[in-house]
This record gives C-alpha cells, sequence and structure tokens, in this order.
C-alpha cells in the first residue's frame, strides 16, 4: 500500500509546484526543459526498446505514425488543425491513463519475494515528470476542474491496477497491446516535442539557460531511473539492463575519440581549413569527413575502413565540386578562435546527432529486429537519412554503433559515406543526372569496400580511467551546449527540411549561432 500511495503522490508534486512555475517565464522554461528531456528521453531510451521487444518492427511503424500522423494531418487539414491537436492530446493522455494501470500492477510485482523494490521506486519516479506533463499540457487548455478529474482518473487507474493485480496484467500486457502502446507512444513524443499551449514563446532566447538547467536536472532524473531500471526487471519482467548497458558501453568507448575529434577540428581550423572557405572544394571536404570523422573511423573500426571512407568522400567530393553543387545549411557565422570553434561551435552542431546516433543505433541494432539482410540494413538507413542532414561526426558514431551491433559493411559504410550527404533537401540541389551520377558513385564505393573489407571490428578499449575522464569532459561539453541554447534549440538542429525557397547556399539558417 506504500508503494501505491507513493506513486499518487509523486503524481500530484508536477501540479502542486505548477503555480510557482507558471508565474515567472524563465521558471516555465525551465519546467518546458525538464519535461522535454525526462519523457522524451523515458520514450526513447526505456519504452521504444521494450516495445520493439515486443513488437518488432511494426512497432517502431506505429510510433511513426503516432509521431507524424498530426503534423501530416494538420496540414492537410489546416482549417481543423486545432481539433487534430486536441484529438493528440487526449490519445497521449489517453495512452498515459493506460500506462498506470501497469504502473499499479508492476508495484504489485515489486512486493512479490524474488523482485527488486527498485522496480517500485522506479516506477514512483518516473510518474514526477508524467504528472508535471499532463499538468503541464491540460490545464492551460481544458482547465482546472478537468485537469483534476484527469489526474484523479489516473489515481484510480493505478488503484485498480494494484488491487486487480496480475488478471489484469494478463489482459493488458504488452504483447497484446503492443501495437496500441506504440501509435500513443508516438502521440506522447508529438506532445512533448510541440510547445505546450500557454507557454509564452521566448522569441529572444533569453530564457535559454533556465530551460538548459530544466534539461540537465531531467537527465539527472533519467540517469537515475535508467540505473535503479537495470538493477530492477521492468512492467513485463524483462530485463532491460542489456540495453542500457550496451549505450553506456558505447559512450565510454567513443568518448576519448570523440573528444580528439573535437582538438582536431580545432587543429584544422587554426590552420586555415575553416567552414567559410571560399574554396567550394574545402567546403566539401569539411561537410563530408572534417576530416576529424576520419580519425574516429581509423580508430574505433580500422584504418582500413577510414582509407576506404576517404577514397570515396575523395571522389565524391571531387564530382560535387566539379558540378558546382552547393552545400545546404552552411556555418551562417563562425567564431574566430580555433578552440571556441572546435569546443564551443562545432560541439553545438554535432551534440544532437551524437546523441540521437547513439540512441538510433541502440534501437535498429536491438536483437529483437532481425536485420540480417544487408539490402535490408541499407533500406532502413535510407529511411532515416533522407528526412535528415547528418553531420559527419554524428554519421561515424552511427556506423561504429552499427558495426558493433553486427551490422554488414554495406551498412557501415553507407553511414560513414552517404549519411551527411543524401538528405532530401540537398538531393533537391542537383539535377536529375548530377543525382543519378552521386548514387552511381556511392552504390559502386560501397560495393568495392564491402567486397574487400573485414566484416569483423574489434572494440577498442583505453585504460578505464581515461575513458571515464572523457565521459567527463564530454559530458561537460555537451551539457554546455544544452545551457547556452536550451534543450529545444539544441535538437531543432535535427529537424532541417525547409521549404524549397530557403534553399540557396546563405539563406540556411545558423540557429542560435554566435554573431561576431
Amino acid at each position: 500500500m506504500l508503494y501505491l500511495f507513493a506513486s499518487c503522490i509523486a503524481l500530484l508534486i508536477g501540479p502542486l509546484f505548477y503555480r510557482y512555475f507558471s508565474s515567472g517565464s524563465g521558471l516555465q522554461k525551465g519546467l518546458d526543459g525538464f519535461i522535454f528531456v525526462s519523457l522524451g528521453g523515458l520514450v526513447l531510451i526505456h519504452i521504444l526498446p521494450e516495445l520493439l521487444e515486443h513488437g518488432g518492427l511494426m512497432a517502431i511503424v506505429f510510433v511513426i505514425l503516432g509521431l507524424w500522423g498530426p503534423t501530416l494531418s494538420e496540414r492537410i487539414f489546416h482549417r481543423y488543425s486545432e481539433i487534430t491537436h486536441n484529438l493528440t492530446l487526449i490519445l497521449g493522455v489517453g495512452g498515459l491513463m493506460l500506462h498506470t494501470i501497469t504502473d499499479g500492477g508492476a508495484m504489485v510485482l515489486a512486493q512479490h519475494g524474488g523482485n527488486s523494490p527498485l522496480l517500485a521506486l522506479g516506477v514512483i519516479l518516473h510518474r514526477l515528470p508524467v504528472g508535471l506533463a499532463i499538468w503541464w499540457l491540460l490545464r492551460p487548455q481544458i482547465g482546472l476542474r478537468w485537469s483534476i478529474v484527469v489526474l484523479a482518473s489516473m489515481m484510480l487507474l493505478t488503484s485498480l491496477g494494484y488491487f486487480a493485480g496480475e488478471h489484469l496484467l494478463a489482459q493488458l500486457s504488452l504483447d497484446n497491446t503492443v501495437y496500441l502502446q506504440a501509435f500513443v507512444t508516438g502521440s506522447i513524443l508529438h506532445v512533448v516535442l510541440h510547445q505546450p499551449h500557454g507557454t509564452p514563446e521566448d522569441k529572444k532566447h533569453k530564457y535559454e539557460y533556465q530551460a538548459g538547467i530544466g534539461s540537465l536536472l531531467g537527465i539527472g532524473l533519467l540517469i537515475l531511473l535508467l540505473t535503479v531500471g537495470s538493477d530492477g526487471h521492468d512492467h513485463g519482467g524483462h530485463d532491460h539492463g542489456h540495453s542500457t548497458e550496451q549505450l553506456v558501453e558505447w559512450m565510454f568507448t567513443i568518448a576519448p575519440v570523440l573528444l580528439l575529434a573535437y582538438v582536431t577540428a580545432a587543429i584544422r581550423f587554426a590552420l586555415g581549413l575553416s567552414p567559410r572557405s571560399h574554396s567550394l572544394a574545402a567546403r566539401w571536404l569539411q561537410r563530408l569527413a572534417g576530416p576529424e570523422a576520419l580519425i574516429i573511423t581509423a580508430l574505433l573500426l580500422s584504418p582500413w575502413y577510414a582509407l576506404a571512407q576517404a577514397v570515396i568522400l575523395l571522389v565524391i567530393g571531387a564530382f560535387l565540386t566539379l558540378n558546382k553543387v552547393q552545400l545546404i545549411d552552411p556555418h551562417a557565422s563562425v567564431p574566430q578562435s580555433a578552440l571556441c570553434f572546435g569546443l564551443l561551435h562545432l560541439v553545438d552542431r554535432s551534440a544532437p546527432w551524437v546523441l540521437l546516433s547513439l540512441v538510433l543505433a541502440n534501437l535498429i541494432g536491438h536483437p529483437a529486429i532481425p536485420l540480417e539482410h544487408p539490402a535490408l540494413q541499407v533500406v532502413i538507413l535510407l529511411l532515416v537519412f533522407l528526412p535528415m542532414r547528418f553531420c559527419n561526426l554524428g554519421a561515424a558514431v552511427l556506423a561504429l554503433a552499427l558495426a558493433y551491433s553486427g551490422w554488414s559493411t554495406a551498412a557501415v559504410m553507407l553511414a560513414l559515406v552517404a549519411a551527411p550527404l543524401i538528405s532530401i533537401d540537398q538531393l533537391k540541389l542537383l539535377k536529375r543526372p548530377q543525382q543519378i551520377g552521386l548514387v552511381a558513385l556511392i552504390i559502386a564505393g560501397i560495393s568495392l569496400a564491402a567486397w574487400s573489407l573485414p566484416a569483423r571490428v574489434q572494440l577498442l578499449h583505453l585504460p578505464a580511467s581515461i575513458e571515464y575522464l572523457c565521459l567527463i569532459a564530454i559530458a561537460g561539453l555537451f551539457a554546455a551546449s544544452l545551457l547556452r541554447q536550451g534543450p529545444r534549440q539544441f535538437l531543432r538542429r535535427l529537424v532541417i527540411n525547409r521549404p524549397a525557397h530557403h534553399h540557396h547556399e546563405h539563406a540556411a539558417e545558423s540557429h542560435g549561432h554566435h554573431h561576431h
């Protein structure tokens, strides 16, 4: 009963403090940052791998429907966008309410002899951002009375899950409701990503520091939850430790080399290789390889992979330069100092991609998704790359995480060679013959590499103390970037699609980078 009581109190904490947050814009932005990161992270790192385990690839399809469906229907039925938004809100809240029943059941499981009480603590902790988010989203939309009704219903449903226990849980198990839960998860992500109504738009970005503080607190809560969650078992009784442990191991492995890449970027900037270079060839070299991305490939995959990547990218770069193809999303302003370029400016541009690559690899490298066939792996990666504009460091991190997950050489090379290049926005700037030529070059390069390179790669491990210190340094750089930009601005770099009239060299956005 104590667990049940504590979980209901956890739901109420958010609404009780809400009035303090809603008074000042800075506090409100901090709260927005906290909810954005903690709820979004909970979905990406904890809930999605669980859905994959039970629903396979189809679960991802339903998540995407839930995430992009409302945006598409808002565009199609522009007049009714408010109705669409409200429907998504109802779906998301309905899904969270359904989830509260399983929370109640999970606390019953936690009381059984063999199970860890940490499972109950995990349930109670993750209800803090849920209670806050519900109130944050609903209070401005449907008013005080209905918001109270929703919260009271959530408490009732938790109690129902707790007392009806295992019989009800069997009916609502993930295996039975996996696609519904996947769709609802997408809806929750949609609601979290879109600024809630009632939040004053921070046009001048003067509260990003507070939003950054809120997001760092959200990350702290996530780390606590994942630490707790990997000791216990998750709602369905499946151990989630493997997925999280793999992510942590990758982070330790990648940190020293990523730090070296940022320092190398500062050195090449000091030597005169700048993104504002007048030479188109030099700009393409930096877009495709850095060349600091080659260091990650050489040290963490193998020098042979780095050599193959360098040769293919030189050929592609020469092709694009000869055809006078311009780059989308150029650096609108660049700091004067080499250290500022490598450790601030480049971190701002690449950190979201590095984090996305780790989360993506953790999902699509999941053992529950049988993606053995190289052609299928390539198709999946193309679906990921086309809507985005990956940076070369993010692409290198994704490539080696896929290699460590046992993906084919063709898929790994596609990530290394094509990710920074084949976004829809970039391809639109090419004429049809150029598009065909580029695709032919990529296919030829990847085929040659897949035929000649070794399939297996070894994980390089430095002494634990060095990895630990480097991970702290990288975490510090990323945290500073979050504080400078705020979480929404930080992640906006991932969504680069712009209407067609924005596509010329200097019209692309700079997203909060410092003008001198």
